[in-house]
C-alpha cells in the first residue's frame, strides 16, 4: 500500500508539470515538481527507478497529450490504436528520469553529494541524450519552462536551454537540502539559491548581440487552413486564393508564408500562379518566401522546403531534421502497416542536408528552420551566425486546439535568446509571432484566424556565448560533476568498511 501511495504521489508531481510550460507558464512548478520527485527518492531509495519512471510517464503524457489529437482527430487513426500509441513516447522518454533517480540513489548517501552534484548532472545528461538518441525529442526539457518569465532565462544566452535544465535540477536538489539538511547546510544552500536566481535577473539585462542596419517591416501569413482540408483537391483552389489575397493586400519589405502553405509540388503549381504571386510582390518591392514541397534534384524524393518566389533562381531551404513517424517512417517493415489507417500525405520526406546557407530576402540574410527543427538549438547556431534574423515556418494544424502551438512558441523564444536575434514565426493556424532577441513576444496573431501579422524588426550581429561553444561546456561540466560525485561515493564506501580483524589481516 505504501509503495502505491508513493507512486501516486510521483505521478501527481509529474502531471503538474504541464502547467509549468506555455501557455500556463507557472515556471516555479518545475523546480518544485523535481524537488518532490527527489524527496520521494530520498525517502524511498529502493523504489528510485520506479518513482522516476512513473513521474516521467505522467509528465510526458500530460505535456504531449496533443499526440492523440494528431493521430485520432486529424490523421483518422481509430481510437483503439491511437490511445496506446500516445503512451509509447512517454513510456520511452520516462526511462531517462527513471535512470537519473536510480543512479542518484546509489552514488552517495550524503545529501549534498547526492542532490547538488549527482542528481542535476544525471538529469541534464538524460535530457541531452534524449535530444539526439533515435533522432532526438528534446521537447519538454525542463529548461524550457523558464522561458522567459523566470530569472533563470538569463542564463540561456550563455549555455542554452541545457544549462537552464541543469539549473532547474540544481534548484530542486537545493530544496531537498533545505528540507533535510543540517542547519549550516540549509543556510549555505539558501544563500546559494538567492545568488543563483538573483544572478539570472542581472543576466537578463546583458545584451550579447547588437543591432545591424535599419529596421524594416515584415509580414507573416496565417492562412488557417484546417488540416483535413489542406490536401483535399476540392479545396486546393480555395487555399491558393487565400494566400494570393493575403500577398496582394500586404505591403512590407519581406513576407513569409507558412510550412507547405501551397499544398502541391513547386513544379506542379497551376500555370501562371507563381508568376502572378511573385509579380504582385515584386511590384511592391516585397520579397516573398513560402513553404512548399519540392522534388529532389534526381526526382526520386521530395523535400519540405521554403522557396524564395521573388528570386528568379528560386533559392530554397529544405528541412533536414525530420519528424520520425510524421515525416519519415523509421521502421517501415515493422510499423508501416499503421499508415493504411491514417490520412498522412507526404510522410516520406528526404533530408535537406546539413550546413545550408541562409536565404536572402530584401537584402537581409534569413536563417530558416521548419517546424520541429527549432527544438534543436545547437543545430541552428551555424546558420544563425551567418544571418541577421531567424525564421520558422510551421503547420501545427496537426495538433488541433491543444497546448502544442503555445509550447512550440516557447521553443522559438528559447532560440531567440540563444542566438540574440529576432525570430519570425509564420504558421498555418498559430502561433504566428514576432519574437525579440531577448525572447519576449513583440506581437502574436490570434490562433485559428486568417490574418497577416505585420511588424518592425531589425537584423542583429555578434555571437552569444552559446553560439560560440554550444552544448559542449554544459555536457563536459555535467560529466565532470558526475565523476566527482562517483569518486566521493567510492571514497565514502571505502571509509565505511569495517577495519580488517587480526585474523583477516594475517
Amino acid at each position: 500500500m505504501r509503495t502505491l501511495l508513493v507512486l501516486i504521489a510521483a505521478a501527481f508531481a509529474g502531471a503538474l508539470t504541464l502547467y509549468g510550460f506555455a501557455p500556463y507558464r507557472l515556471y516555479g512548478l518545475l523546480p518544485l515538481s523535481l524537488a518532490a520527485l527527489a524527496q520521494l527518492v530520498q525517502r524511498n531509495p529502493r523504489l528510485a527507478f520506479r518513482i522516476g519512471y512513473v513521474w516521467g510517464v505522467a509528465a510526458y503524457a500530460s505535456n504531449f497529450n496533443w499526440i492523440y489529437n494528431s493521430l485520432h482527430d486529424i490523421a483518422g487513426l481509430p481510437a483503439m490504436l491511437a490511445a496506446p500509441l500516445v503512451l509509447l513516447l512517454p513510456a520511452y522518454l520516462a526511462i531517462w528520469p527513471g535512470l537519473a533517480c536510480w543512479l542518484t540513489s546509489r552514488i552517495d548517501s550524503r545529501l549534498w553529494v547526492r542532490w547538488l552534484l549527482a542528481f542535476p548532472a544525471l538529469w541534464e545528461l538524460g535530457e541531452w541524450l534524449r535530444s539526439w538518441v533515435m533522432t532526438g525529442f528534446p521537447w519538454g526539457a525542463v529548461g524550457y519552462s523558464q522561458v522567459t518569465e523566470s530569472p533563470l532565462a538569463g542564463f540561456i544566452p550563455i549555455g542554452g536551454v541545457h544549462l537552464v535544465s541543469w539549473l532547474v535540477a540544481l534548484s530542486a536538489g537545493a530544496l531537498v537540502l533545505l528540507a533535510n539538511g543540517q542547519r549550516l547546510q540549509r543556510m549555505a544552500t539558501l544563500i546559494g539559491l538567492l545568488v543563483l536566481w538573483s544572478g539570472g535577473y542581472w543576466l537578463q539585462t546583458v545584451s550579447w548581440t547588437e543591432p545591424a542596419g535599419k529596421a524594416y517591416r515584415v509580414a507573416l501569413a496565417q492562412g488557417d487552413i484546417p488540416q483535413a482540408m489542406k490536401w483535399d483537391p476540392a479545396t486546393f483552389e480555395s487555399t491558393l486564393t487565400t494566400y494570393y489575397q493575403q500577398v496582394a493586400s500586404t505591403r512590407a519589405d519581406l513576407m513569409i508564408l507558412p510550412e507547405t502553405a501551397l499544398p502541391v509540388f513547386l513544379d506542379d503549381l497551376p500555370s501562371g500562379y507563381l508568376t502572378m504571386m511573385a509579380g504582385d510582390a515584386q511590384r511592391k518591392n516585397m520579397a516573398l518566401a513560402t513553404g512548399i514541397p519540392r522534388r529532389t534534384a534526381d526526382g526520386r524524393g521530395y523535400l519540405n522546403a521554403v522557396v524564395v518566389l521573388t528570386d528568379p533562381a528560386l533559392p530554397s531551404y529544405a528541412k533536414d531534421h525530420l519528424v520520425p513517424f510524421g515525416e519519415f517512417i523509421p521502421l517501415p517493415g515493422l510499423i508501416g502497416w499503421i499508415y493504411q489507417y491514417m490520412n498522412m500525405p507526404l510522410s516520406g520526406f528526404s533530408r535537406g542536408g546539413e550546413n545550408q546557407h541562409p536565404l536572402t530576402l530584401a537584402g537581409h540574410k534569413v536563417a530558416f528552420n521548419i517546424c520541429y527543427e527549432d527544438s534543436f538549438g545547437e543545430e541552428l547556431i551555424g546558420p544563425a551566425a551567418q544571418a541577421g534574423i531567424l525564421a520558422n515556418v510551421s503547420n501545427l494544424a496537426w495538433f488541433g486546439k491543444s497546448v502544442a502551438m503555445s509550447q512550440h512558441l516557447q521553443l522559438s523564444q528559447a532560440r531567440a535568446l540563444e542566438t540574440g536575434r529576432f525570430m519570425l514565426r509564420a504558421t498555418n493556424t498559430g502561433m504566428t509571432a514576432i519574437v525579440r532577441p531577448n525572447g519576449d513576444i513583440a506581437s502574436v496573431a490570434a490562433p485559428f484566424t486568417q490574418q497577416v501579422l505585420e511588424g518592425m524588426v531589425q537584423d542583429y550581429q555578434g555571437r552569444t556565448p552559446y553560439m560560440q561553444y554550444g552544448n559542449q561546456p554544459v555536457i563536459i561540466g555535467c560529466i565532470s560533476l558526475l565523476t566527482l560525485a562517483m569518486a566521493l561515493g567510492a571514497w565514502q564506501r571505502r571509509q565505511q568498511r569495517p577495519p580488517p580483524t587480526p585474523n583477516q589481516a594475517a
